[in-house]
């Protein structure tokens, strides 16, 4: 199980339409999607999951969109792009909602949740490029504590990358692995680099939980959540995630957990 980040995947921003700030009922645009949406997740879980059920509901997205077809904002530009969620994620009508999407594109260029979808497009990229077998791209930057951070730093070691945070359920479960790992083979050569994409209003909760845990690995922290410096260059949507690295800054593993990840770290280890 991850976390995934909101704009990542349709069915998330349905569901957590009012708890993620996707959208704030702050105009008219915004308070009639949020309306429409709470519509839509009733009769979603209530098991209403065909195009007749929801039928009502794709008129309303249609209406809204007339309303507002002369306002070019982000809030209406949401209307659309939920309507394509819908049909992506509930109604698994890909060629529909592949259509609503170019049309987002084409009609709001320059909208918000575009940006979102070209960053998520742009990620997946990344993420393929990340393979086993190839090097992790380097990084320089600071850690917590104001000390220098990059994977040169630990050349010869083998170095597990964990993008996680505080707030990340899955995250904290795979925690007592992590530490396990880290205690029997540290002295053996294995290093952790964390990457939180805790908040910047959680900073002080972050450093009371790594000392409370006994993480006293670095970590680099800038508090933008999911546009967390690294984890925007690296394609991070969904957390935990993690790559291990052997002696020369090659990946050999990755989102390794539990005994995998234990036996990854041991034979890694033994080869050094």
């Amino acid at each position: 199980m991850k976390m995934i980040m909101p704009a990542a995947v349709a069915l998330l921003a349905l569901s957590l339409f009012t708890s993620t700030g996707v959208a704030d009922d702050t105009n008219a645009a915004a308070a009639d999607l949020k309306a429409l949406v709470t519509k839509v997740n009733t009769k979603v879980q209530a098991g209403k999951k065909t195009e007749a059920d929801l039928a009502p509901e794709l008129k309303e997205f249609d209406a809204l969109l007339d309303k507002y077809k002369g306002e070019k904002t982000d809030d209406v530009a949401q209307i659309l792009q939920m309507k394509a969620m819908l049909y992506q994620q509930v109604l698994k009508d890909t060629e529909k909602g592949d259509a609503l999407l170019a049309q987002l594109k084409r009609d709001y260029p320059d909208s918000e949740p575009v940006k979102m979808m070209k960053q998520q497009e742009e990620a997946k990229k990344v993420k393929a490029a990340l393979a086993e077998g190839t090097k992790f791209p380097d990084f320089t930057e600071k850690d917590m504590t104001g000390k220098p951070l990059s994977i040169a730093n630990y050349k010869g070691k083998v170095v597990l990358l964990d993008f996680w945070a505080t707030w990340c359920p899955p995250c904290r479960a795979e925690l007592p692995n992590v530490l396990k790992t880290y205690k029997e083979y540290n002295a053996q050569g294995f290093e952790i680099i964390g990457i939180s994409l805790d908040k910047d209003q959680d900073r002080e909760k972050l450093t009371s939980f790594l000392e409370e845990k006994n993480m006293t690995w670095p970590q680099f922290f800038d508090g933008k959540y999911w546009k967390n410096k690294l984890a925007v260059k690296y394609g991070v949507n969904s957390i935990p995630a993690t790559y291990l690295l052997d002696g020369q800054g090659t990946i050999i593993g990755k989102d390794l957990r539990g005994e995998e990840l234990d036996k990854a770290v041991a034979k890694a280890v033994a080869k050094k």
